[in-house]
C-alpha cells in the first residue's frame, strides 16, 4: 500500500470517527426535547433519532459540496505533495474530534459543523494553504449569525401562535396531544440532523479523496461514491444511538423547563430551518444552534425570566470559542503530524 493511500484511508476513518462524535454530541439536539417532556423515552428516542438521520444522509449532497471546497490546495502541491495536503484534512479533523469531545464532556451544545470549518481552517493556515474565506463567508459565517436569530424569533412566533389557537383548549388533553404530535417533530429534527451534518462528513472525505486522486472534482463532473454515503450515514447514526445525555440534560431541562407545546414548536421550526438553509442556501448550519435558539425563542413565551440566561450565557462562550480552539488544535495537529509523518 503506497503512503498516499494509507493516509487516505486514515483520513477516511478518522472523519468517520468525527461523523460518530457528532452523533452521540448532537444526539440531544433532536431528541432532548422530547425527552424531558416525555413524549418518548430515551431510549426510543434514540431509535427514532438514528434511523431518521440515516434516512436524511441520503437526501442531498449540496452542503457535502460546500465543505469539500471549505479548502483550495495549489496544483502544485496535489501534483508533488499529496501526502501533505491529506495530513492537512487528517489534521483539521483532529482539532474537531477534540473539541467535540470537550464540550461533550462538560455538557455544552456546541457546534459539531463549525468545529469542522474551524479545524480544517486552523490546519490550512498551519500550512500554509488557501481558504476559501468567501465560501466560508457566505456559507458558514454569515448563516451562522442569522439562523438562530432566525430560530429563536420563528420558534417565539410560533408559540405565540400555538397559545392563542389553544387558548380554549384544556390543558391536560392539550399536553397529550402535543406528546403525540412531537413524535413527527423529533422525527423531523432527527430527518434535518442527517441531512445537515452526516453530508459534512461526506465532504470531507470526497476531498480527501480528491487530493489523494481517487476521486475526481465536482468543477470537472465528480460526484459523492455511494460508499461515502453510507458510511456517513452509519456513522451518524450509530453515534446517535450510542446517546448524549450530558448535552440532552442542557438543552431540555436546564435552559428552560419545557412543556408539550413549547417542544413541539420549538422542534418544528428548527427542522424547517435546517431544511431551507440545506436546500435552499447549500450552507452547513449548526444543528445544535438552531434548536438551542429555538428552545430559546419558546421559553421566552412564559417570561424572559424564565429562560436560565446564566446557562445561556455558557453555551454562547462555547460558540464563539468554537472556531478558534477546533482551530489551534488543528494547528498543534498539523504541526505534530508533519514531525511524524514523512511528506
Amino acid at each position: 500500500m503506497s503512503l498516499t493511500l494509507a493516509i487516505v484511508v486514515a483520513v477516511v476513518v478518522v472523519a468517520l470517527v468525527f461523523d460518530y462524535t457528532n452523533g452521540f454530541h448532537d444526539a440531544a439536539n433532536a431528541i432532548a426535547t422530547s425527552v424531558s417532556t416525555r413524549a418518548l423515552t430515551p431510549r426510543v428516542a434514540l431509535t427514532l433519532a438514528a434511523v431518521m438521520n440515516f434516512i436524511g444522509a441520503f437526501l442531498g449532497q449540496k452542503v457535502a459540496r460546500t465543505v469539500s471546497e471549505v479548502i483550495e490546495f495549489p496544483a502544485s502541491m496535489l501534483d508533488t505533495e499529496p501526502v501533505h495536503a491529506l495530513i492537512v484534512v487528517l489534521a483539521g479533523l483532529l482539532g474537531a474530534i477534540a473539541w467535540n469531545v470537550a464540550t461533550w464532556f462538560y455538557g455544552l451544545p456546541s457546534s459539531s459543523t463549525h468545529a469542522l470549518i474551524g479545524g480544517l481552517g486552523g490546519a490550512a493556515l498551519a500550512a500554509g494553504v488557501s481558504v476559501r474565506w468567501d465560501t466560508v463567508m457566505d456559507k458558514v459565517v454569515i448563516p451562522m449569525l442569522v439562523s438562530p436569530l432566525v430560530a429563536s424569533a420563528a420558534a417565539f412566533a410560533a408559540m405565540v401562535a400555538l397559545l392563542w389557537a389553544f387558548r380554549r383548549a384544556h390543558p391536560a388533553r392539550a399536553d397529550r396531544g402535543f406528546r403525540v404530535a412531537q413524535t413527527v417533530s423529533a422525527a423531523a429534527m432527527a430527518l434535518g440532523h442527517g441531512l445537515q451534518d452526516a453530508q459534512k462528513t461526506m465532504g470531507v472525505i470526497f476531498l480527501a479523496l480528491v487530493v489523494g486522486g481517487y476521486q475526481t472534482p465536482v468543477s470537472e463532473g465528480g460526484s459523492l461514491p455511494v460508499w461515502v454515503i453510507v458510511a456517513a450515514a452509519a456513522a451518524i447514526s450509530l453515534g446517535t444511538f450510542s446517546g448524549g445525555w450530558r448535552i440532552m440534560r442542557t438543552l431540555g431541562r436546564r435552559i428552560i423547563d419545557l412543556d408539550p407545546p413549547r417542544a413541539f414548536a420549538a422542534e418544528s421550526v428548527a427542522a424547517s430551518v435546517l431544511y431551507t438553509t440545506a436546500y435552499v442556501y447549500q450552507a452547513p448550519i449548526s444543528t445544535t444552534h438552531t434548536i438551542t435558539s429555538a428552545v430559546i425563542g419558546v421559553g421566552a413565551t412564559k417570561r424572559l425570566s424564565a429562560v436560565r440566561w446564566g446557562v445561556v450565557r455558557s453555551i454562547l462562550v462555547a460558540w464563539v470559542l468554537t472556531f478558534p480552539m477546533a482551530g489551534l488544535v488543528a494547528w498543534l495537529s498539523y504541526e505534530l503530524l508533519t514531525v511524524v509523518v514523512p511528506t
